[in-house]
């Protein structure tokens, strides 16, 4: 079987979502790749029954969906590291990744794999903060805290990336497999900074793709103050360890 993209969606209390936005990234996806694709939903014992539904919708198209459950809910960054490597193993060319409540918009998903699959980067970052970016939906304290994280992560770690905190990417496998995954140490929202901070430091190309990023209307958002200050907490220590490394 020929290498395909494999699509990451860590869900916990997604039920009012994850239906629409796995049909929606299978609707996008499959024109785009005639070989075929992957959708891993990354399930942490959702209580509302989040898993039940990626189940039913795993039976219904197995040979696109597919449910890994963990029995403990350890945040987005283990999530996400299992994820990574279920697809691995099961022989991904390139994983994507995005959030499970239409934040990310689908229809952006072949951009940013043809980003990678198509162009010479090696990892693609759906953008908010490059020309064409944009956030929708939010008010303004929230859109000058996140201005300001990214440009704290960016000014600390000293990497040219303007949007370093999103979550809604493309990698090429071999990132994944050289950046030493076990070793990640953020469990939150910092995950996504440090992941990228790792490409960059092993010499990958990364490039950022305009995306609109909308609030969500269905679910309640994970985000929270702790998950923020384990990010104020983490970045430093990122460039500590590079420079004591």
């Amino acid at each position: 079987m020929p290498e395909q993209p494999w699509l990451v969606l860590p869900t916990f209390n997604e039920a009012e979502n994850l239906e629409r936005i796995v049909a929606a990234a299978r609707a996008a996806l499959a024109p785009a790749c005639p070989g075929g694709f992957r959708i891993l939903v990354v399930d942490d014992s959702s209580p509302d029954g989040t898993g039940t539904i990626a189940d039913r919708l795993a039976a219904a198209h197995p040979e696109e969906v597919e449910v890994l459950h963990r029995t403990v809910r350890e945040g987005l960054g283990p999530a996400y590291l299992a994820g990574f490597r279920r697809a691995l193993d099961g022989g991904a060319g390139w994983v994507l990744e995005m959030d499970s409540d239409f934040s990310h918009d689908p229809t952006d998903l072949p951009r940013l794999l043809a980003a990678v699959r198509d162009g010479d980067a090696d990892v693609a970052l759906g953008s908010r903060y490059v020309d064409g970016g944009g956030v929708a939906d939010w008010p303004a304290l929230r859109r000058i805290v996140s201005r300001a994280g990214c440009r704290y992560a960016r000014s600390v770690l000293g990497i040219p990336v303007g949007d370093l905190t999103g979550g809604f990417k493309c990698i090429r496998a071999a990132v994944l497999e050289a950046i030493d995954l076990p070793s990640v140490r953020s469990r939150g929202y910092a995950f996504q900074v440090e992941l990228t901070y790792r490409a960059v430091r092993q010499g990958f190309r990364v490039v950022e793709v305009p995306i609109i990023f909308r609030d969500r209307t269905h679910g309640t958002s994970k985000m929270s103050w702790r998950i923020a200050a384990e990010a104020v907490r983490l970045i430093p220590a990122m460039r500590l360890r590079r420079g004591v490394g």
